[in-house]
């Protein structure tokens, strides 16, 4: 059972509506950013730089994004996601990603290309549900020897 998380900040998007919010389990080392709305790129890059300067802070080399509250094609983002956040986050201790799918069909493609280009360089799977998901990250703890 996880610890008790800490609610470390929240991010609004364009129009003052809450976009993203940022959990912190300490003990487990998770950073969990939980989305919602309809999500652009730009306010993809936005949550991702927020994340990064977090987990570099909290030295947390677990996430789980959580997208199943949002919803949108944020596709143009994902050159600077391959190129820009994935280097910053793995100089920044990032191992694996537990990655929750949007229940809205266009963002899943979007989410099933962004797993593809960072496999190679990182543990991601995709889940449906925040508990497997969460289940998956902690045998990850185990696997990058964090236990």
């Amino acid at each position: 059972m996880p610890t008790q998380p800490y609610l470390l900040s929240t991010l609004p998007d364009m129009h003052g509506q809450l976009l993203l919010e940022f959990w912190h389990y300490k003990a487990e080392k998770v950073l969990y950013a939980r989305w919602f709305g309809n999500l652009t790129a730009e306010e993809v890059v936005r949550g991702a730089q927020q994340a990064t300067a977090l987990q570099s802070w909290l030295h947390c080399p677990l996430l789980l994004n959580d997208k199943h509250q949002s919803t949108g094609d944020w596709s143009e983002a994902m050159i600077w996601l391959e190129y820009e956040w994935l280097p910053q986050a793995l100089q920044d201790g990032l191992r694996a990603i537990a990655y929750v799918f949007a229940l809205d069909v266009s963002n899943q493609i979007v989410s099933i290309e962004f797993m593809k280009r960072i496999q190679p360089h990182i543990a991601i799977e995709m889940f449906y549900d925040v508990p497997t998901a969460w289940d998956w990250l902690q045998s990850q703890s185990h696997a990058v020897g964090l236990t």
